[in-house]
């Protein structure tokens, strides 16, 4: 796809971290972007950079993001391009003792099924409605290409540490639905492709002591350091941009595999 000012894009998340700089990516190209995330002062102010169009949602509820879609097509069209990077981790075991009193606690399934229901059915509720529409548009070219979706999992789907039982599952769903939805959409020129990204350099780490991120850099087999969120961004527009890269999980972590802690 050639991006350009005639392509409108949805990013989730986009507000901070890995989907602020795949907003600055592609506004930087021209395409009008619309920012989805719950963070309304972040959000906003991002969008007044960039020229775009602040949503606030939460993926989790269903009018929410339908909201949040009429919104953003009124405002700058049909979007060919859906970026999926809003999500939550936390860490809990299967099972945890307390250290104090021995007391053996199951896992919270309020806490699991909120897990899925922002990192695996969320992404699933915008991949659906995005694809919907992007099946009213005319083809862009003699490819009969009307749209692509860039969704986000973890290399915690394949190597999850200790604690990430409920994020582990949520991000390996999203793996595993990568190459249906593919297949699903492949008569209406309708491309999908998912990034693995592993330890990167967002908000969230940057709140880490800076022993622990030095540690976690120096874990990483090369280049030693966290992820820059503009290379998440570059990997994104790749995929966005050539028309033969579809159905794919792709890790972008610098070989770093995650040991149990």
């Amino acid at each position: 796809m050639k991006l350009n000012s005639t392509i409108a894009a949805v990013v989730t998340g986009g507000a901070s971290g890995l989907g602020a700089a795949t907003v600055r990516a592609l506004a930087g190209r021209g395409v009008r972007v619309a920012i989805f995330d719950r963070n309304a002062e972040l959000g906003s102010a991002l969008a007044d950079q960039v020229g775009g169009t602040f949503c606030e949602v939460d993926i989790a509820s269903e009018d929410s993001v339908d909201a949040a879609f009429a919104k953003a097509r009124a405002a700058q069209g049909q979007e060919r391009i859906l970026v999926n990077c809003a999500g939550i981790g936390g860490a809990i075991k299967t099972v945890s003792r307390d250290r104090v009193t021995g007391e053996i606690r199951p896992y919270p399934m309020d806490v699991f099924n909120r897990v899925i229901q922002v990192n695996l059915i969320g992404t699933f509720r915008c991949i659906t409605t995005s694809a919907a529409g992007m099946m009213t548009l005319d083809p862009l070219d003699a490819s009969d290409e009307r749209g692509v979706m860039v969704m986000t999992a973890s290399v915690a789907a394949e190597d999850g540490q200790i604690g990430q039982v409920a994020y582990s599952a949520s991000k390996g769903g999203i793996v595993a639905m990568t190459l249906p939805i593919a297949r699903d959409l492949m008569n209406d020129g309708i491309r999908i492709n998912t990034i693995l990204p592993g330890i990167f350099n967002t908000p969230l780490m940057k709140s880490a002591p800076d022993n622990v991120l030095h540690a976690l850099a120096t874990a990483i087999p090369f280049p030693k350091r966290l992820g820059d969120p503009a290379e998440y961004a570059q990997l994104a527009l790749s995929m966005i941009e050539n028309s033969y890269f579809n159905g794919e999980d792709v890790r972008l972590d610098g070989a770093f595999r995650m040991g149990p802690r």
